[in-house]
């Protein structure tokens, strides 16, 4: 849904089915990126998908990261445009800077030790009939310049009031342009006409869930580990962390749990302290998914386990592919 109601920003009047309600998708969000993920081969040549696209990421994630400077947070000016978040001219993403850059140790030993030490989090202490979550994302959708070297995408925020039969409200807002490097921002300021256009800035409507079933994640090892799947490995297991956390409210124990699943898959690097997309301390690891030229990033709040961030990154060269920040989550009886 989030995916489609972007698009449906970008079209503006244009769009035929503006009234039109959105249904649920009958394909997983997840199952759709991983579609699109796979490279096909034809004749044994890679085939290769056109260079000038609107990719629809719907809203998940992942990074690669080895860069050294410091991220611009979301509520500070960027210091290389007028104006900071919200000006048209967007901004370039800076990838994190890693405590342990160079040879990262296994993160096994200090996934189990994160989870024996975490404690409860605010929304372990109150309740509510729905569980709200405030994201912020980029890469959904991703334009792309017609020789297939410049991108550029809205971030976009979103705030979800959902209660446990799946019906709710979701506001979403869509922000400045921001581009993976700098080539690409000034590629599309030479090309303005070719550029998606900055959405208006009125008040979004709030968007109606339907009812749809909701499993909350359980402490269970091995519903966890099927839950996760993590027999497909550490960039599967990134993707379904990721959207775990940003659809359900995690209790303290299925949180511990959530780690030590993490602990036990080969593959993730410790990257030690960092800092996130939104200016927040936390601890990261990774896994370099070398076949795909890509890293995936969790970053997890070092006192409560929960889950902050989860980006993907390019390898060669080193930039942003997206990322998604959970920037709150709680419980709550009041929508808006």
């Amino acid at each position: 849904m989030f995916g489609a109601e972007r698009t449906r920003t970008l079209l503006g009047p244009a769009d035929p089915a503006r009234t039109a309600a959105v249904a649920p998708p009958l394909v997983s969000a997840h199952e759709l990126i991983d579609r699109a993920d796979t490279t096909e081969t034809v004749a044994g040549r890679r085939r290769v998908r056109p260079t000038r696209r609107l990719v629809l990421t719907a809203g998940t994630l992942a990074v690669a990261v080895g860069a050294v400077a410091v991220l611009q947070p979301f509520d500070r000016t960027s210091p290389d445009v007028p104006g900071g978040p919200g000006s048209t001219a967007g901004s370039v993403l800076v990838p994190v800077s890693y405590q342990f850059d160079a040879d990262p140790p296994e993160a096994g030993p200090q996934l189990r030790a994160l989870a024996g030490k975490i404690k409860d989090a605010e929304y372990d202490r109150v309740g509510g009939r729905f569980m709200y979550h405030h994201t912020k994302v980029w890469g959904d959708p991703v334009m792309t310049s017609a020789d297939g070297r410049h991108q550029v995408a809205f971030a976009g925020e979103t705030k979800v009031w959902q209660a446990a039969d799946g019906t709710g409200s979701q506001l979403n807002k869509q922000l400045e342009p921001q581009y993976p490097d700098q080539e690409s921002r000034d590629y599309w300021q030479r090309n303005p006409d070719s550029r998606p256009a900055v959405g208006a800035t009125a008040a979004p409507a709030m968007i109606p869930l339907p009812p749809m079933e909701l499993t909350p994640p359980s402490a269970d090892p091995s519903r966890l580990r099927e839950l996760l799947k993590v027999g497909y490995g550490p960039g599967a297991a990134s993707k379904e962390v990721s959207s775990l956390y940003a659809r359900f409210v995690v209790p303290r124990a299925a949180r511990a749990e959530i780690l030590r699943v993490l602990a036990d898959v080969p593959g993730f690097r410790w990257r030690g302290q960092v800092t996130d997309r939104a200016g927040r301390d936390g601890v990261a690891v990774t896994f370099d998914d070398r076949e795909h030229d890509a890293q995936s990033l969790l970053i997890f709040d070092p006192k409560t386990g929960e889950l902050l961030a989860h980006e993907r990154l390019t390898l060669s060269p080193v930039r942003i592919s997206a990322y998604q920040v959970i920037l709150d989550a709680a419980w709550t009886d009041r929508m808006g």
